[in-house]
C-alpha cells in the first residue's frame, strides 16, 4: 500500500520493518506516554518483542483485524506518532477503535489533527467501516478536544474501563460515524 500524504507527514501501515523505529520510538517516550498506557512487562521493548508485535501488526492488516500506522516527517525515519485502528468488527456494525499517540516533543504543532483528519476519511473509504470509537481518560482534555474537533460525539462514560498505568481508569466514549455511508 502506498504511503498516505499529508502536508507535513508520510503515513504507512506499520511493516515487518519498522520493529526496531518502533521501538525506539516508544523508549524516547516512554515516560511521556506512561500515564496514558497500561504497565508494561520488563522485556515490553526488548528488540525480539519489537520484531514479534511488528510482524503481528503486519499480518493484522493483512487479515482485516486492525491497522496500525506510523507516522513520520517526509524525508525522515523517525517515527512522530502512531494511529490504530483496532478491534474491528465486520457484518452489522462495521467498527473499530482508535488509539494514538505523539512524540513528547510534537504535541501542540497540530500534527496529530493533521494525521488523524486524513487518516479517518482513508480508513472509512478503504476498509467500509461505518464507526470509529475513541476513548480517553477524562483529565486528558488534549485528547478530549482533538477528538471533538475531529467530529467524534461523546455517548457516555465507562466506570473502570481499562488498567492504565496500574489503575483501573474511567473513559469518556465518543464515536465519529461514517456520514458517506
Amino acid at each position: 500500500m502506498q504511503p498516505i500524504s499529508t502536508e507535513r507527514t508520510l503515513i504507512t501501515l506499520v511493516r515487518t520493518d519498522d520493529a526496531e523505529d518502533l521501538r525506539t520510538y516508544y523508549l524516547r517516550n516512554t515516560e511521556h506516554l506512561a500515564r496514558w498506557e497500561p504497565l508494561r512487562l520488563e522485556d515490553y521493548h526488548s528488540v525480539d518483542a519489537w520484531k514479534d508485535r511488528a510482524r503481528d501488526f503486519a499480518g493484522e492488516a493483512l487479515r482485516g483485524f486492525a491497522y496500525r500506522y506510523v507516522v513520520r516527517f517526509k524525508g525522515s525515519r523517525e517515527i512522530i506518532a502512531v494511529a490504530n485502528f483496532t478491534n474491528v468488527v465486520r457484518g452489522a456494525f462495521l467498527a473499530c477503535h482508535l488509539g494514538y499517540s505523539i512524540d513528547s516533543e510534537m504535541q501542540g504543532k497540530n500534527i496529530m489533527f493533521e494525521v488523524l483528519d486524513t487518516l479517518i476519511p482513508h480508513v472509512f473509504n478503504t476498509y467500509g467501516l461505518h464507526r470509529v470509537m475513541a476513548n480517553y481518560i477524562p483529565e486528558n482534555a488534549r485528547s478530549g478536544a482533538l477528538l471533538a474537533r475531529l467530529g467524534f460525539e461523546v455517548e457516555g462514560r465507562a466506570r473502570d474501563y481499562l488498567k492504565i498505568n496500574g489503575e483501573w481508569r474511567d473513559h469518556v466514549l465518543t464515536a465519529r460515524i461514517n456520514d458517506a455511508r
